[in-house]
């Protein structure tokens, strides 16, 4: 029986570095509206209207603690963002593979404790980008060339 393997692209493959850039871009796209305080009062009513009209559920009443947290995430993930679309490295698709699937697991761990089923859209998101940009790292093949080549670590 002739078995075939899906074939990733290796880390530093252009292709794989169009998809950090993607994700990235998808990101500022997601998150800027949590940046700012004025922002997220537009974002807060808009994403509440939409999970109310959709049966999927409103978010809670927005205060300022929740502010604050919206605007931290916002403006750090803004951030990483830029850094991203303006320069992609494998490395860049590690760290942001690595930090989706730990916005998945807290997105599952609040779905479970029944936040907002309007959450399962960004989850969905988490977890593709997410596995898209961890398999490449967990399906290759020793190459001979040291990690920090590969994930694009210039010596110090």
């Amino acid at each position: 029986m002739n078995r075939h393997r899906l074939q990733l692209p290796s880390p530093s493959h252009p292709a794989y570095l169009r998809l950090v850039r993607a994700s990235a871009w998808y990101d500022l796209v997601v998150t800027a509206g949590f940046a700012t305080p004025w922002t997220y009062t537009l974002l807060h009513d808009a994403l509440t209207s939409l999970g109310e009209a959709a049966g999927l559920g409103g978010l809670p009443a927005q205060d300022p603690m929740q502010t604050l947290y919206a605007n931290l995430m916002g403006s750090v993930v803004v951030v990483w963002a830029l850094l991203r679309i303006t320069g992609p490295r494998p490395l860049h698709g590690l760290l942001d593979g690595t930090a989706r699937a730990l916005f998945a697991l807290w997105q599952a761990y609040a779905l479970a404790h029944g936040v907002t089923r309007l959450l399962w859209i960004f989850f969905a998101v988490e977890a593709a980008f997410g596995v898209a940009q961890l398999a490449p790292w967990c399906g290759r093949r020793r190459t001979g060339r040291p990690a920090e080549a590969v994930a694009g670590i210039e010596p110090v």
